[in-house]
């Protein structure tokens, strides 16, 4: 450190002249101390920076992940959440899937019910815990179905359909004690107002279901015994009034095609002039097979009409599960189809019939029996057939007491 000459008075006796001296000597250490703590401040603020710098790059680097996360989810929901588990962005805890699923913005809503609605006891989990986030208590079924289907699009396969309106019905119940007698009854009132919303809003659907048909549909079903008309007629007034409304990632004008499909899935579909196998997201609906790219996709990449068409399993040397849609009065002929090219054109369709790969067997088999089935039957028919008979033939339980006292 440079050192500098200060004059000292003459006047000063010895012992003041040290005082002065030890005094410049400490304010010189002092200046050096300050230094010292003004650079060691400015590398804790430059710590800080870059540490703050970090961490804002490691929330837009997880951000950038969880986005990715969401896109691999609405293509393919179980590879998407593979990918956010695998990542540290979600925990594989049924609370914690469930409300990202329920909450979190960006995710496809055909996903969603495609995702809740398999069978293994974790999905089964999640799904309660899904069902749990919504509060239905105080509202009417109506009411409650349209916040219930608003979150997630019900799925086509009849499966999973039954275990996602069970749930439904059992929070409903939980909710509601008082409303109804047993949650079969809500289960089955349920599809038969999701069938009233078809019935009356969709436009391919010529017999309108009048009220009074929809009094007389459900009679019987209350354990037994008959639910009050006046319930009855203001659930129909409300369908009758205003449709249910379908999730803006599917909102395009084939909602209604599309609400409440036979069946869905991913599928390997053989090309028709190049015989190349592709992973197409098909929707059995109105009697017709639609294939997208991805469940996302708002149009079709192709649309296969099944009237004249037949189904059956076949082998294939290279495919293990396959299925074939041919017509059986036309051989040799093209089946009358339509598809999208790349740049947009809709062509008609180049197959004399169409060979389509599951991934099991019992898939493939499900497929043949769902597409034999979608020409002729209500896709919720056998589904509430069984249950409706059971409440049906249940004696009300005041006529049991009257029963029992004679």
């Amino acid at each position: 450190m440079t050192e500098y000459y200060h004059p000292v008075p003459p006047d000063f006796t010895p012992s003041e002249k040290s005082e002065l001296q030890s005094i410049r000597m400490h304010k010189s250490e002092l200046l050096e101390d300050i230094q010292k703590l003004k650079l060691e401040i400015a590398n804790v603020i430059a710590d800080i920076e870059d540490f703050e710098q970090e961490e804002e790059n490691k929330t837009i680097q997880r951000g950038k992940q969880v986005t990715s996360g969401k896109k691999k989810f609405n293509m393919d929901p179980k590879k998407g959440m593979q990918y956010l588990i695998d990542n540290n962005l979600l925990v594989w805890e049924p609370h914690a899937v469930a409300d990202f699923l329920y909450r979190e913005e960006g995710l496809n809503k055909t996903a969603i019910g495609d995702f809740l609605g398999e069978r293994e006891e974790m999905h089964l989990n999640i799904l309660k815990a899904f069902v749990d986030l919504h509060e239905f208590a105080d509202l009417n079924l109506v009411q409650a179905l349209r916040q219930f289907l608003w979150s997630f699009r019900l799925p086509g396969e009849a499966q999973k359909i039954d275990r996602m309106m069970e749930a439904f019905a059992t929070r409903y119940c939980d909710c509601n004690p008082s409303v109804f007698q047993s949650t079969d009854t809500c289960y089955i009132l349920s599809f038969a107002i999701i069938m009233l919303n078809t019935s009356l809003h969709n436009h391919n659907v010529k017999d309108k279901t009048t009220l009074e048909r929809f009094i007389s549909m459900n009679r019987g079903i209350n354990n037994g015994g008959d639910l009050p008309s006046d319930l009855l007629m203001k659930l129909y007034e409300s369908i009758h009034n205003e449709p249910f409304k379908i999730p803006e990632d599917d909102g395009n004008d084939l909602t209604h095609t599309f609400f409440n499909p036979d069946r869905e899935g991913w599928l390997l579909k053989l090309g028709g002039r190049v015989k190349t196998w592709k992973r197409r997201w098909f929707i059995l609906t109105d009697s017709c097979l639609y294939y997208f790219e991805y469940t996302t996709d708002k149009e079709p990449r192709g649309i296969i009409p099944l009237e004249n068409l037949c189904v059956r399993e076949v082998v294939d040397p290279r495919k293990p599960y396959c299925l074939e849609l041919y017509n059986p009065n036309s051989k040799g002929q093209k089946i009358k189809a339509c598809k999208t090219e790349t740049d947009g054109r809709v062509v008609v369709g180049k197959h004399q019939s169409y060979k389509i790969s599951a991934s099991t067997a019992d898939e493939r088999d499900d497929w043949i029996k769902s597409i034999r089935a979608s020409i002729t039957k209500d896709p919720f028919y056998d589904l509430v057939s069984v249950r409706k008979k059971k409440v049906i033939n249940q004696v009300p339980d005041t006529e049991a007491v009257e029963q029992k006292s004679i």
